[in-house]
């Protein structure tokens, strides 16, 4: 089973997977959700770090771990799987801060896994990022291992695309050149909070407001100038950097603009940020495999199609596994890695400096 919470931080998505040989396949899942308190306590204490005490981090490390709790036993009764027959749970936790390039480089996920282990009474494997960061990496991103055992194929050039919060892709070259793998910047955070700024409303369903806006070319070079996008992978990011502020200080110094033509905007943004890296390391891309709850944003794949101009860009339903799920099975997967002693870390997409085993043991 594996268990996740994104960027959003709106709940635990949680799949049973049951694997083979470079085959997966989800047999059951479950979206869990969070209260709005809860979501509400998330957000403010990930957003505003300085106003965050040690005693709120250890409530709500309690907290998200009876959330993953729940959302594995709500899992079990939904699919009338016995508990006995789940090898492990692969618990991501909840990222509170991640923070790899800090003089002491840290991520921080959340959600205590000694609730999740008694709880359902199955092995749990949490803490995966730390083994990483101890070796010189970012911990960040994981999936790209993940995507490279199961969608790498010698008949097409592949990116992997997943778009959370952060969008990060997975570039998997038909020939036997190493697998890189980066966050690309942002992938709805930045839109889902103007939505709730100006609409009140979690996301912009569909992209439909985006999708009436008409981008501002300025703003969008202003914005894509910013040196993280010319940065050299590997690298990772996150809402500690895209954000509000982040977002401000690029509108300060441009004309002003209507919220439908900002949201418009930053969707351009996000695709033109994933094109371009894409094409940075793989020209000659023939698929873009879609992930994520962006794959449920038609504005945003329309704007992807245009900026990949013609290549296929396509759910990775088409391959066997639904888009929702792929984090999901991701981390049940590196749960799998973790029992037969095997690396789950690529150094070539983290920067570490070497393979590592990943995660600890509950």
């Amino acid at each position: 089973m594996g268990l996740i919470s994104g960027t959003s931080m709106d709940g635990v998505d949680a799949a049973l997977v049951e694997f083979a040989d470079h085959e997966c396949k989800v047999r059951h899942s479950h979206s869990h959700s969070y209260s709005e308190e809860l979501r509400r306590q998330l957000l403010d204490a990930s957003r505003t770090p300085e106003k965050c005490s040690i005693d709120l981090i250890g409530s709500l490390d309690r907290q998200i771990g009876e959330c993953f709790r729940d959302a594995a036993m709500e899992l079990l009764k939904k699919s009338g799987v016995n508990a006995g027959s789940i090898t492990a749970i692969g618990s991501h936790g909840q990222t509170l801060r991640h923070q790899p390039r800090a003089p002491q480089p840290y991520s921080l996920q959340i959600g205590d896994p000694n609730i999740i282990a008694t709880g359902t009474g199955i092995t749990t494997v949490a803490d995966f990022r730390r083994a990483d960061i101890a070796v010189g990496g970012e911990g960040a991103p994981l999936a790209p291992a993940f995507h490279n055992w199961l969608f790498n194929r010698a008949e097409a050039n592949r990116v992997v695309l997943n778009i959370g919060g952060i969008a990060n892709v997975t570039v998997l070259p038909a020939s036997a050149t190493p697998v890189i793998g980066f966050d690309t910047g942002p992938g709805n955070t930045l839109l889902d909070s103007h939505a709730r700024k100006v609409l009140d409303q979690p996301y912009d369903a569909a992209g439909a407001w985006a999708a009436g806006g008409t981008v501002d070319q300025a703003l969008l070079e202003a914005m894509i100038s910013d040196p993280y996008f010319e940065k050299d992978a590997p690298k990772s990011t996150g809402f500690e950097y895209f954000n509000d502020q982040w977002l401000d200080e690029k509108l300060a110094g441009a004309a002003k603009t209507t919220p439908a033509d900002l949201q418009a905007t930053l969707a351009e943004l996000t695709a033109r940020s994933v094109a371009d890296a894409t094409f940075k390391y793989l020209p000659d891309v023939d698929e873009v495999l879609v992930c994520g709850g962006g794959v449920h944003n038609q504005d945003l794949l329309q704007r992807l199609e245009r900026c990949f101009s013609g290549r296929m860009v396509t759910s990775t339903e088409s391959y066997g596994l639904h888009p929702d799920w792929v984090e999901a099975a991701a981390f049940a997967w590196l749960a799998k890695r973790r029992l037969e002693g095997k690396p789950g870390n690529l150094p070539e997409v983290t920067g570490a400096s070497r393979p590592v085993v990943l995660g600890a043991v509950y």
